[in-house]
C-alpha cells in the first residue's frame, strides 16, 4: 500500500461526505439539494415559468404585464423582468412570497393561485438569480408620502453554498431596475439565467408572444394588456371563434355543454361546473392553404382539447377521446373544457398548472359526449374535404361548358316555371349557386338527393343551367364518386369529361320543348342504369 492509498471505512462506502456534514440535521428539507431538484422538476420551459407570474400578476389586480428581455452581463445570457401595476406587497407579504409554499392564497379556489409555490418555483427553474421589487399605494393618512419600493431576493449559489438558510428580510431599494410610473406594482428580476428555452431575444419574445396570447387569451380580450419588449400580445383562440383573435373564421358545432361534476366521487356536496364547446374549421376556404400557412396558422397536426382553469388555458392536448385515435381530418376541428377551481383534483391538476391527469369519475362524465362529438366532427370534415374536392373538379367542367357556350344553340329566353322554382329552392340549400350572371350562361354543378331514382336532374332560369347529381345511385357509389377519390393522373382529367357529358345531357334537355317526355326518358335510362350495376355487382 503507498502513501497515498488508506482505508476507507465502512460507512464511507455508504454516504457522501455531504451527508456525513448533515448527519446530526433532521430537517425534513436538505435546503440545497431541494432547489436543486426543483429547478429540474418543475416546468415544462420559460412560457409555463413567466405564465406563473403572469398569474400573479392578474391575482394582484393587474391590468398591465410589461415583459423585458435584455442583454444581460453574462456573456450571451439574457435578463428577464416582469413588471405589473397590480397591487404590490407589504414587506412580510414579499417574504412569504419567495418561500415555497409561503402563498397567503393557499389552498383558496377562487383564483388562479393556489398552492404558493409559483414565484419561487418558476423563477429559479429559470435563473440562478431572483430579485423582487414591489410598492404600495401610500395609504389616505399619508398620500403626500412618497412610494416606498421594497426588494428581497434568492440566489440559487448562496443557497447551495449554505450563505442562505432563509429568505432575507425585505429592505427598501436604494436603487430600482426602471423607473416607477404606477402607483403600485411589482417588478419580478430574473439574472444569470442559465436555462431559458432560447438564447436568441427575438426567438424567445416571438415564442413567448404565441403561448401567452393562447394561455391569457380571455383575460386580454376582458382588457388585460401583456406587453413583450414593447410588443402587445395578440390573443390567440385555439378554437379559431373569436372575431377578436390573431386568426379567426371557425363556427361553433351545436350547443354548449355544461356538466355538474362532483370534486371528489365520494362527495356529492362540493361540486363545480364544466364547460365543454367544440368549432369547426371553415375546410371550404382554408384546405387550400399551403401546408407552410397551415402550419403557421396552427392548423396542421394542431388537433386537440384546450383545457382553461378560471379562464387560463393550462393544458392542450388529446383528451376524453376515449378509444378514438387522432386523424388528420381531426386537425379541423377544436375543443375547449373550461373547468372552475373546485374541480383541481377531479381534473388533477398539478401547483404548476401546465398539465392535468383527469380522474376515473370525470373521464366517466366527459368522455362519452365528447368522444361522439368528436366522431361527428371528424365525418364532417372528411365530407367538407371531399365537397371541397369536387367542387374543385366541378369547376373545370364549369368553365369549359361556359366558355364553349356560345358555339351551340341558345337557349330558351323563358324557360319553364318549374325551372325557376327549382332554382330557388337549389339557392337555399347551396349558396355556392349566387354566381355571377352578367355575362353568359353560367353553370354549376353540385350533389343532392333526387325526389326520384334519376341519376341526375337539372334546374334552368334563363341565365343558370344547374346540374344536380345524385349521390344515392349506383353509378355515383360505383363509378362517378370513387374517380374523385382517386388523385392519380388520368382520374381528374376522365371525371371532368363525365361531367361535361352529364352537362351535355342536361342542356339539351333545357333546348328541348318535349321537357316531360326528356325527364321520363331519363328516368328511365337511370333505372336501367342502376338495374345494368346492382346485377354485375351481385
Amino acid at each position: 500500500m503507498t502513501s497515498r492509498t488508506r482505508l476507507r471505512r465502512p460507512y464511507e462506502r455508504r454516504h457522501s461526505p455531504a451527508v456525513l456534514n448533515q448527519a446530526g440535521d433532521s430537517s425534513i428539507v436538505v435546503l440545497d439539494r431541494f432547489i436543486q431538484a426543483t429547478r429540474d422538476s418543475g416546468y415544462k420551459g420559460t412560457a409555463s415559468a413567466v405564465s406563473e407570474l403572469v398569474d400573479n400578476a392578474i391575482q394582484a389586480k393587474a391590468s398591465d404585464v410589461e415583459i423585458s428581455l435584455l442583454p444581460s452581463d453574462d456573456e450571451g445570457g439574457i435578463e428577464v423582468r416582469v413588471l405589473d401595476n397590480g397591487c404590490g406587497m407589504d414587506p412580510l407579504t414579499l417574504r412569504q412570497a419567495l418561500r415555497f409554499g409561503g402563498s397567503t392564497r393557499f389552498g383558496y379556489r377562487t383564483g388562479l393561485g393556489r398552492y404558493g409555490m409559483g414565484l419561487p418555483n418558476a423563477s429559479l427553474s429559470q435563473a440562478r438569480h431572483l430579485a423582487v421589487y414591489t410598492w404600495q399605494s401610500p395609504s389616505s393618512q399619508a398620500r403626500r408620502r412618497s412610494i416606498c419600493v421594497y426588494t428581497c431576493y434568492l440566489d440559487v449559489d448562496d443557497i447551495v453554498t449554505g450563505r442562505m438558510k432563509e429568505v432575507p428580510t425585505p429592505k427598501v431599494a436604494v436603487e430600482q431596475p426602471c423607473r416607477i410610473r404606477t402607483a403600485s406594482g411589482t417588478l419580478i428580476v430574473w439574472k444569470r439565467c442559465d436555462r431559458l428555452d432560447n438564447r436568441r431575444i427575438s426567438t424567445l419574445a416571438r415564442k413567448l408572444g404565441v403561448e401567452l396570447g393562447r394561455r391569457f387569451r380571455h383575460f386580454i380580450w376582458s382588457g388585460l394588456r401583456i406587453r413583450i419588449n414593447g410588443q402587445r400580445v395578440t390573443p390567440f383562440d385555439p378554437l379559431y371563434l373569436h372575431p377578436a383573435a390573431s386568426i379567426a373564421g371557425a363556427k361553433m358545432f351545436g350547443e354548449e355543454l355544461i356538466y355538474e361534476v362532483r370534486a371528489k366521487p365520494a362527495d356529492a356536496t362540493l361540486t363545480g361546473q364544466v364547460r365543454v364547446r367544440f368549432s369547426e374549421l371553415p375546410v371550404h376556404r382554408w384546405h387550400k392553404l399551403s401546408n407552410e400557412d397551415k402550419r403557421r396558422m396552427g392548423i396542421s397536426k394542431g388537433a386537440g382539447v384546450s383545457i382553461v382553469r378560471a379562464g387560463r388555458e393550462v393544458d392542450f392536448g388529446w383528451f376524453f377521446m376515449g378509444s378514438k385515435r387522432r386523424e388528420n381530418y381531426d386537425d379541423w376541428w377544436r375543443c375547449e373544457v373550461q373547468f372552475d377551481p373546485v374541480l383541481d383534483e377531479a381534473f388533477g391538476i398539478t401547483h404548476t398548472k401546465q398539465q392535468i391527469r383527469p380522474q376515473a369519475h370525470l373521464l366517466e362524465a366527459l368522455t362519452p359526449d365528447l368522444e361522439a362529438s368528436a366522431r361527428a366532427l371528424n365525418a364532417r370534415a372528411r365530407k367538407a374535404h371531399f365537397a371541397a374536392k369536387m367542387r374543385e373538379q366541378y369547376s373545370e367542367a364549369e368553365r369549359v361548358a361556359a366558355d364553349r357556350d356560345h358555339l351551340l344553340r341558345p337557349l330558351p329566353v323563358k324557360p319553364p316555371a318549374t325551372g325557376k322554382a327549382l332554382m330557388r329552392e337549389l339557392e337555399k340549400a347551396f349558396p355556392i349557386l349566387s354566381c355571377d350572371v352578367s355575362g353568359g350562361l353560367c353553370y354549376r354543378i353540385v350533389e343532392g338527393a333526387a325526389a326520384n331514382t334519376c341519376f341526375f336532374t337539372y334546374a334552368f332560369d334563363g341565365k343558370r343551367l344547374v346540374l344536380v347529381v345524385n349521390p344515392e345511385h349506383p353509378f355515383y357509389r360505383e363509378i362517378y364518386g370513387p374517380l374523385a377519390q382517386n388523385d392519380s393522373a388520368p382520374s381528374p382529367k376522365l371525371r371532368a369529361k363525365i361531367d361535361l357529358l352529364l352537362l351535355a345531357a342536361a342542356r339539351s334537355e333545357a333546348a328541348s320543348t318535349e321537357v316531360r317526355a326528356l325527364a321520363r326518358h331519363r328516368l328511365d335510362w337511370s333505372n336501367t342504369l342502376a338495374t345494368y350495376l346492382n346485377n354485375h355487382n351481385q
